[in-house]
């Protein structure tokens, strides 16, 4: 079972004005207008619908859009995503140090431990593109790209690395390189945003957490709450005037989980955090539950997420970290990814 609600109740979510207004004005709608050229969808068979109608484009993956104005062939996404994922299950194959510090800043703090755990050894100049601070300004990003890219190429350098960063070695000139560290910026990143998001948003929602709850049960629960990937666009196709008429021709759709999941007609309690509610639900087929996409189209870092979420709440929960008391607020900004800022969290 869960803890009590006495233990988080004096905790706050401030969520940026946008994002409240969703929550606030159409919560239970289905469908609705957001502005003139775009319609909002939190019907979960509707979302279901429009998400199978037909696969993402280039410029709906979020994580494999165009690059530099080249697009990326699914071929070298999947290229990609297969080094991602040999490096974080080689992460995972490590013994988990539960004795280490996570106390302070969050998620900061949880986003310097991941990418030191799984692309620790790699060069300075790779580990810097998974620096949250890029975040800031895309022109930021490009700016540390375009001066890594100028570096030449040393072969023997990485040896031992992550096998995101062999993918850089491999890069003969300027253009090439420049294009391999912006794709090891957009695979390694997103691991280390998603996950620290993710188990902040947990920890925050409902640490410290009953002995006998399942770390899987609280993944869940946090991502039903504060879906890090809580809104999900598709540009404007005539399959989607096909399925709903209240959807123009010219209309964008932006299908929001963030609603889906709390809907009242889906869920028991939906603005409660209750991990045990996933005793008898199946993430995978639970209606409106959307935090990887759709069942056709799962979200690549699926596998990724979830047990590198696990091994950090084992350590979490390990020490007793927790907000510290004295913080009763939250912010959550209008981001790409949703998380909760600025939480100190502290080990008993």
């Amino acid at each position: 079972m869960s803890l009590s609600p006495s233990l988080t109740q004096d905790r706050r979510v401030d969520f940026a004005p946008r994002i409240r207004s969703l929550l606030d004005d159409h919560l239970g709608d289905r469908v609705f207008r957001l502005d003139p050229e775009t319609v909002g969808v939190a019907s979960a068979e509707l979302i279901e619908r429009i998400m199978a109608s037909r696969p993402a484009n280039d410029f709906e993956r979020p994580t494999f859009k165009p690059l530099l104005g080249r697009s990326i062939p699914r071929t070298e996404a999947s290229a990609v995503m297969r080094a991602v994922g040999q490096d974080v299950r080689a992460a995972l194959a490590e013994p988990t140090d539960l004795s280490a510090d996570l106390s302070g800043n969050w998620p900061q703090v949880a986003h310097t431990y991941l990418r030191d755990t799984v692309f620790g050894r790699d060069p300075r100049r790779l580990k810097v593109l998974v620096d949250r601070r890029l975040e800031w300004t895309p022109k930021l990003t490009w700016a540390v790209v375009t001066v890594g890219a100028g570096l030449p190429g040393r072969r023997g350098a990485l040896a031992g690395t992550s096998r995101l960063a062999a993918g850089t070695a491999e890069a003969s000139t300027y253009a090439a390189r420049r294009h391999a560290m912006g794709l090891y910026r957009r695979a390694a990143a997103p691991v280390c945003f998603t996950v620290s998001a993710l188990v902040a948003n947990a920890l925050w929602l409902g640490a410290p957490f009953a002995p006998d709850t399942p770390n899987r049960h609280i993944v869940h629960e946090s991502l039903r709450l504060l879906p890090v990937s809580w809104n999900l666009l598709r540009v404007a196709s005539p399959e989607f005037t096909r399925l709903d008429d209240r959807i123009g021709p010219k209309d964008d759709v932006l299908m929001l989980p963030l609603l889906s999941h709390r809907d009242p007609a889906l869920w028991d309690d939906p603005q409660a955090f209750r991990p045990e509610r996933w005793n008898d639900l199946d993430p995978d087929t639970a209606p409106g539950y959307l935090p990887f996409g759709h069942t056709d189209e799962r979200c690549w870092g699926r596998h990724m997420v979830l047990p590198l979420a696990e091994r950090l709440l084992d350590i979490a929960r390990h020490n007793g970290l927790a907000p510290d008391p004295r913080q009763t607020a939250a912010r959550v900004p209008l981001a790409g990814l949703m998380s909760v800022v600025d939480v100190d969290m502290r080990s008993r």
